[in-house]
């Protein structure tokens, strides 16, 4: 028997909490899985898993061995990487996962510079701002916006970005241009951002000097999508609050149009996250650095503003 691979089967059935989700994971039969579980309990002359006809329930023996084993896989796994970090190029698959707005503006677009440094590495992109769960669903990492809150996951700040306000030369001949914060209490609509994990909608907050201003948006349309939330400031629905990268195509056309440019808001910090138990593979290591060089190519050089209205990926 292959310890050191029973004892991997093992974990992934262990964390996906069945035999069939786990060979999925590792792309095994299941039989095979099976049979190298049942292989290491022979080894161990003990039972590690319990098993019904819908479910795997961890032993106390199991869960003892899953917590060890856990540990030395990832000392391996650290121990690997040390070593072959300055003489292999990263290869094999790399599960990530990130909002829509920024595979289509900022990954998709440079996935060609990504590719001429690192061709042996499959990128597998999942597209949305669910939660998502990283074991059972082989996830290695995923591009967030805002800070993380979840204490489960490891996270490293890769970079910001900035947040402008926003309205289409539509609306402001229809409502007129605000000239203070306090003018979109009264008079005027915004679009609603709506927070995926709480549901939400984001106040709009405006800065100046010591000056701190946030306003409850009045809105006929929310959503909880970033490309949604941009086209709907497009179509002329309200004023917003999103990231300057994402609309600066339409600003030069003069679809849209900067208004409050005397008022900040704060940048978005964007995070990669992982699970605690993941170790940092080289694969992704180089991928999270790709990704902070990209965002630094969108700082905007002439003023940083502070907290988004727009959390484009959380």
């Amino acid at each position: 028997m292959d310890q050191l691979s029973a004892m991997r089967v093992f974990v992934r059935v262990v964390e996906t909490g069945n035999f069939t989700r786990a060979a999925a994971a590792l792309d095994m039969p299941k039989t095979t899985v099976t049979n190298m579980v049942q292989g290491l309990e022979a080894h161990l002359h003990t039972t590690l898993l319990n098993r019904t006809t819908r479910r795997v329930m961890v032993t106390t023996d199991g869960a003892l061995y899953y917590e060890r084993a856990l540990q030395i896989l990832a000392e391996i796994d650290e121990l690997d990487g040390s070593m072959s970090h300055s003489q292999a190029r990263p290869s094999g698959r790399l599960r990530v996962e990130m909002a829509g707005a920024f595979a289509d503006l900022v990954v998709i677009p440079n996935l060609c510079d990504f590719y001429t440094s690192y061709p042996q590495i499959q990128l597998d992109i999942g597209v949305g701002d669910r939660l998502v769960d990283y074991i059972a669903e082989n996830v290695d990492c995923a591009i967030r916006g805002g800070t993380p809150t979840d204490q489960s996951l490891v996270a490293r700040k890769v970079g910001e970005l900035t947040i402008r306000t926003y309205a289409s030369p539509i609306y402001l001949e229809r409502h007129g241009t605000p000239q203070h914060p306090n003018d979109l209490i009264e008079g005027h609509l915004a679009v609603g951002y709506l927070n995926a994990t709480s549901g939400k909608v984001f106040a709009m907050d405006f800065c100046r000097g010591d000056e701190n201003i946030e306003i409850p948006p009045r809105y006929a349309v929310s959503v909880n999508d970033a490309r949604s939330y941009a086209n709907a400031i497009l179509a002329g629905i309200g004023i917003g609050q999103t990231a300057s990268f994402m609309v600066k195509d339409a600003v030069a056309r003069g679809e849209l149009v900067e208004i409050l440019p005397e008022w900040d808001c704060e940048v978005l910090p964007i995070y990669i996250v992982y699970p605690q138990t993941r170790h940092l593979s080289n694969k992704v290591r180089v991928f999270v650095d790709w990704v902070a060089k990209r965002l630094q190519a969108l700082k905007d050089p002439e003023r940083q503003t502070r907290r988004p209205q727009l959390e484009a990926a959380e």
